[in-house]
């Protein structure tokens, strides 16, 4: 099965979704503010702490720049909240149980790990403008040091 890809340009796939607290989230909400949405597989994995810290970490740089960051797994909103408390994570972090927006995005199919070909969660990055629109679709994107090449790349 191939993924669908995500190119920018294309408009982002509208969603409404949950977050730790049971808060929705519709991405039409942010029309107007520039989004960075992140895919990971798992909270409280080592890579997706790793990466979440790393949000975290430059979250002040990244708001400062009128960025909003949320984040998107699929795991329950109870594991979403013990890794947000655990780790202090200030953005919020979306359930995506069914892997509906994963699967939109581009950010659920089949990838390499460890040589074998599975089915699951592609680490992923999305920066969607005001308007809605994709400027960056990044896929397979590593848990450490990716937050630094954003940070570059979009000049943060």
């Amino acid at each position: 099965m191939a993924n669908v890809r995500l190119s920018p340009g294309d408009t982002a796939p509208d969603f409404t979704l949950t977050d730790a607290d049971g808060k929705k989230h519709k991405l039409k909400d942010y029309r107007g503010r520039t989004v960075i949405l992140y895919a990971y597989p798992a909270a409280m994995t080592p890579g997706c702490t790793k990466q979440a810290c790393d949000f975290r970490d430059n979250f002040a740089r990244l708001t400062d720049a009128g960025y909003v960051v949320l984040g998107l797994s699929p795991d329950s909103e109870a594991k979403l909240a013990k890794f947000r408390d655990r780790d202090n994570v200030p953005f919020p972090l979306l359930s995506d149980p069914d892997k509906t927006v994963l699967t939109a995005y581009g950010a659920f199919g089949e990838k390499q790990m460890y040589g074998k070909t599975v089915t699951g969660v592609i680490r992923s990055t999305f920066v969607i403008d005001p308007q809605g629109k994709l400027t960056k679709a990044m896929y397979g994107v590593k848990a450490t040091g990716h937050v630094e090449r954003l940070l570059r790349d979009l000049e943060v």
